[in-house]
């Protein structure tokens, strides 16, 4: 099997959606040796911050001397940013083989309940990571945290960022019902630390940790951490008490924060033409909130280009609001997704305020750039998938076939 055979089967798995329920992880899982049973896990959930949290936990282990391994999702640019070693990521061969293990093991059981591509690249995973002897595996949650494919294991530690209202048709519409959700992966005295502050979300995470007899750690105080913004300093300081709690010494937490590197966020570019890009996956209200406040931190007094793209299953009209008001001028986009929002859409919501801020809709990614060429700073964002077709754009050297961003495409079902 070829690498891009590999993608094409991942793709065909999405008409199967993603799934609430670990059975089909368990079984697939078992055909390949149960290898969760042979690493060591910090489980990371929550709402925003967990991709970045996770990548200072990797970061800080890996300075420790260990052997880490990262699983992630979505990627921005290749599928293959989901699956790393020491921050390198799974190589196109291991993708083949891995694929063509699967398969194997697939049309040897049932076929009447088939998995989905998450549950397919949660298993793939965990053997890579297993073969691979990892020391630590990070371990980000896909959806939710209670019937997500990745609470197959049973972590060191459980980390829970922060709780806000997401995907509310699959996880609850209330806080107190996401939260029961996303701390659905504390486990049996095993230890849990959260960042959150809401009352409500806390009495759930209390609540639960107390009927697992899982000793609890709230923090709510910042550290100092090489990626931009007060968010990623609450971030940070999540880590750095993760990684006391495992006995990582304080030097070794030091440096790993010191020099964490998560594409994507606050992340910005320098082009050759002197205007700067700053690239944000912020993609809920509560992310765009973070992204406002560190432009007011990081950029003070600059009113920057916006180039916005986002999807329908968001608080899109709220989030065009909040960053119009912080804008000089705005391109509007359609995301790379089925679910995008279209760039008109988006522009009249921003164009509400009245005549101090004219939105343009752009009918591409490269155009809107192209008509803020005289800007001398644009912010992207609005959505993952347009920073990662950002980064594609502008870094062309980073460039994938188009079937590797489809494959961030997914439908739920219950």
């Amino acid at each position: 099997m070829t690498y891009t055979e590999a993608i094409q089967f991942l793709g065909r798995l999405q008409t199967f959606g993603a799934r609430f329920g670990l059975q089909n992880i368990e079984r697939l899982a078992g055909l390949m040796g149960n290898p969760q049973d042979k690493l060591r896990f910090i489980h990371v959930a929550g709402t925003n911050g967990k991709g970045s949290t996770c990548a200072m936990l990797e970061c800080i282990f890996r300075h420790a001397g260990f052997r880490t391994g990262l699983f992630t999702s979505p990627h921005l640019v290749t599928f293959r940013e989901r699956i790393q070693i020491n921050r390198q990521y799974i190589s196109e061969e291991e993708v083949a083989g891995l694929v063509d293990e699967v398969q194997r093991h697939l049309k040897e059981g049932s076929q009447d309940s088939p998995p989905t591509m998450f549950e397919v690249v949660t298993a793939m995973a965990l053997r890579h990571f297993a073969e691979s002897r990892c020391d630590w595996v990070i371990w980000e949650t896909g959806l939710g945290g209670r019937l997500d494919a990745t609470n197959i294991v049973n972590p060191e530690a459980s980390v829970i960022t922060n709780i806000s209202l997401e995907h509310q048709e699959w996880l609850g519409d209330t806080l107190v019902e996401i939260a029961a959700e996303k701390a659905g992966i504390i486990k049996k005295a095993v230890p849990v630390l959260c960042s959150e502050e809401g009352i409500e979300a806390r009495s759930v995470i209390e609540r639960v940790a107390r009927e697992n007899h899982a000793p609890l750690t709230w923090v709510g105080n910042e550290a100092d951490t090489s990626l931009t913004g007060k968010h990623q300093r609450r971030n940070a300081a999540l880590a750095a008490a993760v990684a006391r709690q495992l006995g990582i010494n304080q030097a070794h937490i030091f440096a790993g924060l010191a020099t964490v590197d998560w594409p994507g966020r606050l992340q910005l570019l320098n082009l050759a033409d002197g205007r700067r890009v700053l690239l944000d996956g912020a993609h809920n209200s509560a992310g765009i909130e973070s992204l406002i406040g560190a432009l007011d931190e990081c950029f003070p007094g600059e009113r920057p280009a916006m180039i916005l793209g986002m999807l329908s299953d968001k608080d899109w009209a709220q989030m065009c609001r909040a960053l119009a008001g912080r804008a000089a001028n705005v391109f509007t986009v359609r995301a790379n997704s089925s679910r995008a929002v279209s760039a008109e859409q988006l522009a009249a919501v921003c164009n509400e305020g009245g005549a101090t801020l004219r939105a343009v809709a752009c009918e591409s990614l490269a155009e809107a750039l192209n008509q803020a060429q005289e800007e001398r700073l644009i912010v992207v964002t609005g959505s993952l998938y347009l920073v990662g077709e950002a980064l594609e754009l502008l870094r062309p050297a980073n460039a994938r076939a188009p079937s590797e961003r489809e494959l961030n495409e997914w439908k739920t079902q219950k």
